[in-house]
């Protein structure tokens, strides 16, 4: 190809810090529009021009089509001379005869990475991908010769978790502060911003902040992993200060259903939580069992934790779905007495008592409840979205610790 010219973009300073980076475990964290999506392309066609076999995934079709057009961009001229052999079906640039190739691919199933394998592994829009993509399929795929892999993302929101086949919607942010804790070399981290790329009009990024939320404009602009969202009513650090490994003898259990309310595919919020009246009003979340699925379904799974933890009452939100929400739990077992509770106040009049509790130091998250824990502390009352896992949890404190005057059922 050296009698061909390969068009690669001159790269901004902040993508060439990772565009030259030899580590074998990148993680970037950008803004939106920050040029990411173009520094992967630049990534790939250096990693290919040196020989390697290049394997660039994002979860959707459309999320493909920039990082396409770079890559054709930067090899048109020696496709255009058959010097390459380009097949636009399969979005891949490849040496004719050989293994050697640069190809693009979806993985919003890990399972449609199989089969393949890779020198450099690039996985853009990571935090949407469900965590087998990388530890169950990606990783071993590299496996051949000891590849590399490169991980792009923009912080998610709670609000945008809808979008996302992640079972832990922060599973980025905690690879990435583990790349920031990384000791041994293997890992380099990189953060920047919108405000980085000199191609975007700063004015036009401040205007837009008028056309976003405070939470918004940090996540998807500044590309800020926020552990507590501004407003939210729980705060990480006290869950962590007063979680316990083992829960003490629990004189009352109840099981907290809040079904789906949407039509996007939310979980139905499925919670227990028990008391132990010597340590009132102390309050000890044990399970969240939250579920996306059929009703049939959440109800088989809100019924075994009724009977894992030899709970006292399910208390299940009636609003969405009225007694069919009864209905459906005694189809599987006639014998699991049902409270219905109606939302008559908002989910912020419902939820400030239970933060109370919590601020003052009175509940004990019975080892870690990680995707509860998130919903808590990035759901912000402002948010049109229903936090499901919340829910639940706000229906078993009310049962448990003040009881029927707070809810009409």
């Amino acid at each position: 190809m050296s009698e061909f010219v390969v068009r690669l973009r001159r790269p901004h300073e902040r993508q060439r810090n990772f565009v030259d980076c030899d580590a074998k475990r990148i993680i970037v964290r950008a803004g939106r529009r920050s040029g990411k999506t173009v520094g992967a392309g630049l990534v790939a066609a250096k990693a290919f021009l040196a020989g390697k076999r290049v394997l660039y995934a994002t979860p959707t079709s459309v999320q493909i089509e920039k990082f396409w057009f770079e890559v054709c961009r930067a090899f048109a001229e020696p496709v255009d001379a058959g010097v390459l052999v380009k097949n636009e079906t399969r979005h891949s640039i490849e040496v004719a005869g050989t293994e050697r190739h640069l190809r693009a691919k979806t993985a919003w199933n890990a399972d449609t990475l199989r089969g393949d394998y890779a020198d450099l592994l690039i996985l853009d829009e990571f935090q949407l991908m469900n965590e087998d993509a990388w530890q169950l399929v990606g990783a071993p795929m590299l496996l051949d010769n000891d590849g590399d892999v490169i991980f792009f993302y923009t912080p998610p929101s709670i609000a945008g978790s809808g979008g996302s086949k992640a079972r832990d919607p922060r599973h980025t942010a905690k690879m990435f502060k583990a790349a920031e804790n990384d000791t041994s070399g293997r890992w380099a981290h990189f953060h920047f911003t919108s405000f980085d790329n000199p191609h975007i009009s700063e004015q036009a990024l401040e205007d837009i902040a008028q056309d976003m939320t405070d939470i918004g404009f940090r996540q998807e602009i500044k590309a800020e992993d926020l552990e507590d969202a501004p407003g939210a009513l729980w705060k990480r650090q006290w869950i962590k200060d007063n979680r316990v490994s083992v829960a003490p003898d629990l004189c009352r259990i109840v099981v907290g259903v809040d079904p789906s309310g949407s039509a996007t595919g939310d979980p139905c919020g499925i919670v227990a939580a028990g008391i132990d009246y010597q340590r009132l009003p102390g309050f000890y979340p044990l399970e969240d069992r939250s579920i996306q699925a059929s009703s049939n379904e959440w109800a088989v799974v809100a019924v075994e934790l009724y009977y894992d933890l030899e709970a006292d009452l399910v208390v299940a939100e009636a609003n969405f779905g009225g007694d069919m929400v009864e209905t459906v739990i005694h189809s599987v077992d006639p014998n699991v007495p049902v409270k219905l509770v109606h939302a008559s106040r908002g989910k912020r009049v419902r939820a400030e008592p239970v933060s109370v509790i919590y601020q003052r130091g009175r509940g004990h998250h019975v080892g870690k409840l990680s995707m509860l824990e998130d919903e808590m502390c990035q759901w912000q009352p402002s948010d049109k979205r229903s936090p499901n896992r919340l829910d639940a949890l706000v229906w078993c404190a009310t049962e448990l610790l003040f009881g029927p005057q707070i809810y009409v059922g």
